[in-house]
């Protein structure tokens, strides 16, 4: 197999990998099935230490519609729980399986693992980096605003955690202006994240910007997007701290009549209403956060479809 063999970071995807995930998505999208005996007779392990809806349900779904068997796994079921290393049982899950995706804590646990494994290892959320959410994110925003994004913003708003970190870079790969309007300090995303997604622009034509300031980032924005300020791990301590620094970050009415006539509210889901976003924008006619969560699955299936098939070439 050659190119790409993992997703492991978001930045392993060149934009022609997006744009060829995004076409089989679209294709799954519409048909399902199309490809229902590309995994027959197959399995694909799926292993999360971390709590699941959205990504459970796409991820097992997605087998099941390639025609494989789907092989949930929890970290207390393994033997990686009492001490196996990682590179036994990735050894282990690849005589198994012909792809596994992971939720889990740490990213170098998944950076092992794909080193280790044989077979395609999916990134399905660590503490730094959510891939797969983005690329079901780029679904929605292409749908909406088609291939043409010059002149549109692309705006997150909240707490620079995994998922502002994952905005950044793959709205540099595919060649956007994006911004990342953060609180300053330690709720901020962290200057590397920002110099790696600049250098990433830089040879896609895009723009990345980060602010303190959430209403000049919301100006003239085709999407705000935002996330929960309280993530799987935080540690329930600085609640007050995280929650007074974030105040001002709240997407509500005010923040979204500052935004384009056909602007976009994003969200990854789960949402709490009343703390980073307000319900009248959740639940308002802006709003696109079902079809994110729809397109997990046309996302997650076409990543497995063109993994195991050798179909990426990465950066």
């Amino acid at each position: 197999m050659s190119g790409l063999k993992d997703l492991l970071r978001t930045e392993n995807l060149s934009r022609t990998d997006v744009e060829l995930i995004l076409e089989t998505s679209q294709e799954f999208a519409a048909n399902p099935l199309k490809r229902s005996s590309s995994l027959a007779h197959k399995s694909v392990a799926i292993y999360m230490t971390k709590p699941s809806t959205r990504t459970r349900l796409a991820s097992e779904t997605a087998v099941a519609h390639l025609g494989g068997t789907p092989i949930f796994l929890r970290g207390d079921e393994l033997q990686i729980g009492r001490g196996e290393t990682i590179e036994d049982t990735a050894k282990i899950i690849s005589q198994f399986s012909d792809a596994l995706i992971i939720r889990t804590y740490a990213q170098n646990d998944v950076d092992q693992l794909g080193k280790f494994a044989s077979i395609p290892v999916i990134n399905a959320l660590t503490d730094e980096d959510h891939p797969t959410q983005l690329l079901a994110d780029w679904m929605v925003i292409r749908e909406k605003f088609g291939k043409e994004i010059s002149g549109r913003k692309f705006v997150y708003v909240g707490d620079g955690n995994n998922v502002a970190t994952s905005w950044l870079l793959m709205g540099a790969i595919m060649g956007a202006h994006v911004v990342a309007a953060t609180p300053s300090g330690k709720f901020a995303l962290s200057p590397e994240v920002i110099a790696k997604a600049t250098s990433l622009a830089k040879a896609s034509g895009g723009r990345v910007e980060s602010t303190n300031d959430a209403k000049a980032a919301a100006e003239g924005a085709s999407v705000i997007y935002t996330d929960v300020w309280m993530s799987m791990g935080d540690s329930e301590s600085e609640r007050a701290e995280k929650f007074k620094a974030l105040s001002p970050f709240m997407v509500n009415d005010e923040l979204m009549s500052l935004t384009t006539k056909d602007s976009i509210f994003m969200h990854c889901l789960p949402a709490h209403r009343g703390e980073e976003v307000a319900a009248s924008v959740i639940d308002g006619a802006k709003s696109v956060v079902w079809r994110e969560a729809f397109h997990r699955r046309t996302t997650i299936q076409a990543l497995l479809y063109l993994l195991t098939r050798g179909e990426l070439k990465g950066n």
